[in-house]
């Protein structure tokens, strides 16, 4: 496979995958600002605590199946072993069903008790709305492992936005009927769209697999006897669960921190003075705000993500080592091309776009302008960890997150019981978090695929273009308040002009290549237009 095709393949690939999770962030976004503005800082609070709890139980049940599958799949359809790929979709089914329902049980007969732990009891109508989603996501997740195996994103994509437009239709419905009876059902209403969406998102890919399934058939069917390698289900469930659980380990130990997070921020802020409302309040404003407006770049580094781990898969099981460092570069580069803009639009217009989205609550302003540091580096680690995933190595990326998040926790106790700070301790200790987690991820990336990262291309580059683009959006937003704008449009109006600024500035100091853009869909057309623009040469 030459380079150009390889990496043609995966861009367009995880070009899907971003382009559907942009969307979906957006949703996100656009749903979490009534959703705000209804239940306040306090009911954001109530939910963020909730999910979190959610996401750790989600982790557990199924939070490593869909790269473990896709990576099983991937390896078995580049040596055309169809009935073995098949085999294991069957099998992560039905590990699927086991740990989801089980989860699900733990968390709706858990949920007093769990609550108690936190500090907060508040969240139990929540926790038990939020219950039966962990058998809906964890069905979903081997159906969606199974299709990005076989190195397609589309379903994924597709069933992604259908969930996220369900989950935002009924949050807001069903939180704004029960916000009438209390703040504590409201926030539980609002989680209940999270499950709705999800049983959404599984129909449309239980249809489409009934649709392909036939033709899927047909295919192993027509594999030549002599080709086939018998492999038993208990065989690939053995395989299965020795590559996701070091990846579900790894993902929960951010899970764990997450939790963690909840209790100290809540205990020490209430220990320094601060009412139990209080320390929700501010809570939902790192849970709400901070972390719903990093998620939406951080998406696209996770959409790249999703696509490398078979697509590297694959190369690593056709022996082709050049191919794997040619994904490995153009990966890092993409990621930081998107995650440093990301950055720097948030640290400069952190307070213009949360007084634009949640006009009634703007508070948390803060905690973008030193969250958003973090953004660089989480894409770094996400990306890495996709890599160390697809090259087999599974176990270093949970061994690099539990140091990463052991001096998360020892920062947090002494960041957040500094009366200044509060709240703000826990975002900086989140940024050095990954920051020591990217350092050991990238170390081990260049150890076992002996890549050569140009480090001037990578990362140089975009955070130079992104340092000019900052300045020029803080210029942008005073010249139009200064016209006599509103904010809404003076935030809108820059954010524009900066991504303008940041293309342009980028191609002239050469931080795109030519074979960059010929990689991308169009990528010919796009190359000629730049070209007579005089951008590229």
């Amino acid at each position: 496979m030459n380079k150009k095709n390889a990496g043609g393949k995966l861009v367009k690939q995880a070009a899907v995958l971003a382009t559907a999770s942009l969307i979906v962030r957006l949703i996100g976004l656009i749903y979490r600002w009534p959703l705000t503005n209804m239940i306040g800082d306090d009911g954001n609070g109530l939910y963020g605590i909730a999910f979190n709890i959610y996401l750790f139980f989600f982790v557990i049940s199924s939070g490593g199946l869909p790269a473990a599958i896709s990576k099983m799949v991937s390896e078995r359809m580049a040596l055309k072993q169809y009935k073995s790929a098949h085999k294991v979709f069957i099998a992560s089914l039905i590990l699927a069903a086991s740990t989801g329902f089980t989860c699900f049980v733990i968390l709706w007969f858990g949920a007093n008790p769990i609550a108690k732990s936190l500090s907060n009891t508040r969240i139990v109508y929540s926790l038990k709305a939020l219950a039966p989603t962990l058998l809906i996501v964890a069905l979903m997740g081997a159906f969606r492992g199974y299709y990005q195996g076989m190195n397609t994103m589309v379903p994924t994509a597709i069933s992604q936005i259908i969930e996220q437009v369900f989950n935002a239709i009924f949050s807001i419905v069903l939180a704004g009927v029960f916000l009438k009876k209390s703040i504590e059902l409201a926030a539980a209403g609002g989680t209940m769209g999270t499950g709705i969406g999800a049983l959404a998102g599984l129909i449309f890919l239980v249809l489409l697999y009934l649709m392909l399934r036939p033709r899927l058939l047909k295919r192993i069917s027509n594999q030549e006897d002599d080709d086939y390698i018998d492999e038993s289900y208990s065989d690939i469930l053995k395989t299965l669960l020795s590559i996701a659980i070091p990846i579900i380990i790894g993902t929960a130990i951010f899970s764990i921190t997450n939790l963690i997070d909840a209790k100290m921020v809540m205990s020490i802020l209430q220990s320094i003075g601060m009412s139990e409302i209080e320390a929700t309040g501010l809570y939902g404003q790192l849970t709400g705000k901070y972390v719903t407006l990093t998620n939406l770049p951080v998406s696209i580094s996770s959409a790249l993500a999703a696509a490398v781990v078979p697509s590297i898969a694959a190369s690593m099981a056709l022996k082709e080592k050049k191919v794997v460092k040619n994904k490995v570069n153009l990966a890092l580069r993409v990621s930081m091309i998107l995650a440093a803009p990301s950055m720097a639009g948030l640290f400069v217009l952190g307070d213009p776009i949360l007084k634009m989205l949640f006009p009634s609550y703007p508070g948390g302003g803060d905690l973008l302008r030193i969250g958003s540091i973090a953004i660089i580096f989480l894409s770094v680690v996400q990306v890495a960890t996709a890599i160390l995933q697809g090259v087999g190595k599974v176990a270093i990326p949970a061994r690099n997150a539990a140091i990463g998040t052991g001096c998360k926790i020892i920062l947090n106790y002494f960041l957040i019981s500094i009366p200044l700070l509060n709240i703000k301790g826990a975002v900086i200790s989140t940024v050095i978090c990954y920051v020591i987690i990217s350092y050991l991820d990238m170390k081990a990336v260049k150890k076992l695929t002996k890549v050569k990262i140009d480090a001037i291309s990578t990362f140089v580059k975009p955070i130079i273009a992104s340092i000019v683009m900052g300045i020029f959006s803080f210029i942008f937003y005073r010249l139009f308040l200064w016209g006599s704008l509103s904010n809404t449009f003076a935030t809108l109006g820059s954010i524009v002009l900066s991504i303008v600024v940041y293309c342009s500035f980028l191609l002239v100091i050469g931080g795109v290549k030519k074979e960059d853009i010929l990689l991308m869909p169009k990528g010919e057309i796009i190359y000629n237009k730049l070209v007579k623009l005089g951008l590229m040469s």
